[in-house]
């Protein structure tokens, strides 16, 4: 894709490879990678950008996979100038590069209940745009408002209620990126809170499989909700459960492979490409589906091309 590309003060790479950028190590290259100094820049430049230029705001690659052929227009990645965290009174305000987990543990240090966000992989942005939740607890239940650049490089906030938020789903205008986030934050006793945290910490390492090359959950609850780790929590309507049911736990296509330990983990044990994964996922579906009736749906974002079969 040929366009003209506005003059920066951050980074802009062409023909980027994303897949040291994504946790499951797969993805072509993007067309152009933008990392912006500030937020004046990134309003600069979309402000700039032709609109016909395609773009795509990228977090830290948690629940992602990029496609072989990779991503048409402009990746944008925001770092050290968007991950600030600071607390004001019973409100935290995180910039959407700040990781989920930092941002749980600065509001325990002073006294503010974000705990769900500990156990939640990727940054805030990505957060945001998912509805994350965990334990119950979603950003759709704290969030105060979202601080935007839309495509045209406009800045705009907008509250929760303008968010349309559902299920791992909110309703943010195309093209816009994330750049702040305001959540109300309950009072409690950072000592209680920080034991809270470890006691999820260990209650995630004992069930997931954290040491290997995954991107979180891999398909939605047909329940319509997170687990809420309590005792009286149901199974029935889980992806793991249905994905278990239908003898999936450890299947395998090419690299990729549904977790022995928690079977609605997908990860690259070895070599896998986007297509590996992708192909292993639609298979799930479809076997989940003959034995069950229900259908899952993708939990992990998938993003741009596949690679042409000539090349693959």
């Amino acid at each position: 894709m040929d366009f003209a590309l506005p003059p920066v003060r951050g980074s802009l790479t062409p023909n980027r490879p994303l897949a040291d950028l994504t946790w499951l190590r797969v993805g072509g290259p993007a067309d152009w990678l933008f990392q912006p100094a500030d937020a004046e820049d990134l309003a600069g430049f979309l402000a700039a950008l032709p609109a016909g230029v395609p773009v795509f705001a990228m977090g830290v690659g948690s629940n992602l996979i990029v496609r072989d052929g990779g991503i048409r227009g402009v990746v944008i990645r925001l770092g050290r100038g968007f991950n600030g965290i600071r607390v004001e009174g019973g409100r935290v305000i995180a910039g959407a590069a700040a990781l989920d987990a930092h941002v749980a543990r600065r509001a325990a240090e002073a006294g503010r209940d974000l705990t769900f966000l500990r156990t939640i992989p990727g940054a805030i942005g990505g957060a945001v745009r998912m509805n994350a939740g965990c334990y119950g607890s979603y950003v759709a239940d704290h969030l105060v408002e979202a601080r935007v650049i839309l495509r045209d490089g406009r800045r705009a906030t907008l509250g929760a209620g303008e968010l349309g938020f559902a299920y791992r789903h909110c309703d943010l205008p195309d093209g816009a990126v994330v750049i702040e986030a305001v959540f109300e934050a309950p009072p409690g006793d950072p000592a209680e809170l920080a034991a809270r945290m470890e006691a999820q910490l260990a209650r995630r390492d004992a069930t997931q499989p954290v040491r290997e090359r995954s991107a979180g959950s891999t398909f939605r609850n047909p329940a319509g909700h997170s687990s809420t780790g309590r005792a009286d929590d149901v199974h029935d309507l889980k992806a793991w459960k249905l994905i278990d049911a239908a003898g999936l736990r450890g299947f395998r296509r090419g690299g990729a492979q549904m977790s022995v330990k928690h079977p609605n983990f997908m990860i690259n044990a070895g070599g896998a490409t986007a297509a590996d994964l992708e192909t292993l996922g639609e298979e799930v579906r479809k076997r989940v589906f003959q034995n069950s009736g229900l259908t899952l749906e993708w939990e992990i974002m998938r993003v741009g091309e596949a690679r042409p079969e000539a090349d693959a």
